[in-house]
């Protein structure tokens, strides 16, 4: 990275004072000699130099050469270098100071971003956990509740109510589950030493997995599938696509009271994939849309107790970070009362059905 950075600054300064010189040239073609013009146009180039480099080195050697070059090719005596005359000198060091205060501001407005950014992480890690908090906490109770009162009462339930207990800890032992799972996939996504391996997957392929894991989970549920004729095939970590369009079903069958019908729907838009999942649900209201990614959703003190059992807030937030390692974008659109759309989009490798017959 440092070395990526040094060559980057380099190039800037080369193409700065090479665009000055040609500039100068230009000018002076066109308008004849003016003195002064050629050391305002390099010393703009020092500031631009300055500003757009790390450090003080770039600016400061951008400085000194261009005193050599405005002296040696723009002033006289042409081409010969003349360092007696008391004007070349101040201007040496107006262009030398230029560069250092240019590129202390500079310095100091990037510092100044980064610990906005580092402030801004902080606050998401801070909203993260108290999400977390909140969504195991529940479900945790509601366990150890029903495990305790089969266990104390085991010789007096009946058959139907022990039944009924365990199988609600284990559908929150389930939730808990793929909340793990969540946690554990925006880990793996912000580490800077793990990166997304995306490989071909065929379309109809991730949506087949996708829909056998949800009609699992909610058998009542149907999910009316519409998808483009041409064979597509997407470059991505399916695992990780699977649990974002698992999370956004799971997100409307919780959540969408008064659901009659879910909508998975997938088309392309020139090389991108778009994948939409709606329902005619009770919808979000405009104010929790814009939280709706960043992992708060579930902890929000407007929203009824009984709807925050199996909060949303962590699943999007998942969501958002795989999509943006994916290199796409995600969206919600929402009225309420009418219903909910998210759409995330990805680069695809479409291939022509016929195409893809041929090589069969």
């Amino acid at each position: 990275m440092k070395k990526q950075t040094l060559v980057r600054d380099a190039a800037v300064m080369l193409l700065t004072l090479l665009a000055a010189y040609a500039m100068v040239m230009l000018t002076q073609a066109v308008m004849g000699r003016i003195e002064g013009v050629a050391m305002l146009i390099f010393m703009l180039a020092v500031f631009v130099t300055s500003m757009y480099t790390e450090g003080y080195v770039w600016g400061v050697a951008a400085s000194l050469i261009s005193v050599l070059a405005v002296n040696f090719a723009f002033l006289s005596p042409y081409f010969a270098f003349n360092f007696t005359l008391s004007e070349n000198l101040f201007s040496g060091l107006v262009m030398l100071v230029v560069s250092i205060m240019t590129s202390t501001l500079t310095t100091r407005i990037k510092k100044q971003e980064q610990l906005r950014m580092e402030s801004e992480k902080e606050k998401m890690r801070a909203n993260l956990l108290r999400a977390v908090s909140h969504d195991l906490r529940t479900p945790l109770t509601s366990i150890y509740g029903a495990c305790s009162t089969v266990i104390e009462n085991y010789d007096s339930l009946d058959k139907a109510k022990t039944i009924k207990l365990l199988g609600e800890a284990c559908s929150d032992a389930q939730w808990l589950t793929r909340m793990v799972e969540n946690l554990l996939s925006v880990t793996r996504i912000d580490s800077e030493k793990v990166t997304v391996q995306k490989t071909p997957t065929v379309l109809d392929e991730l949506l087949d997995a996708v829909l056998v894991k949800f009609r699992k989970r909610y058998p009542d549920i149907q999910v009316e599938l519409e998808t483009p004729d041409a064979f597509i095939v997407i470059p991505m970590d399916s695992m990780l696509i699977q649990q974002v369009l698992m999370n956004l079903l799971e997100n409307a069958a919780l959540h969408a009271e008064g659901m009659t019908k879910l909508t998975l729907k997938v088309f392309t838009v020139g090389n991108r994939a778009v994948f939409e999942v709606t329902d005619n649900g009770c919808g979000i209201p405009r104010e929790r849309l814009k939280t709706l990614f960043s992992g708060t959703g579930s902890t929000d003190p407007d929203v009824p107790a009984d709807s925050r059992k199996h909060g949303m807030g962590i699943g999007l937030s998942v969501c958002a970070a795989i999509i943006k390692a994916h290199g796409g974008e995600i969206k919600a659109e929402s009225r309420v009362g009418e219903g909910t759309t998210i759409r995330f989009w990805l680069e695809t490798e479409e291939i022509e059905m016929e195409d893809a017959e041929d090589e069969q």
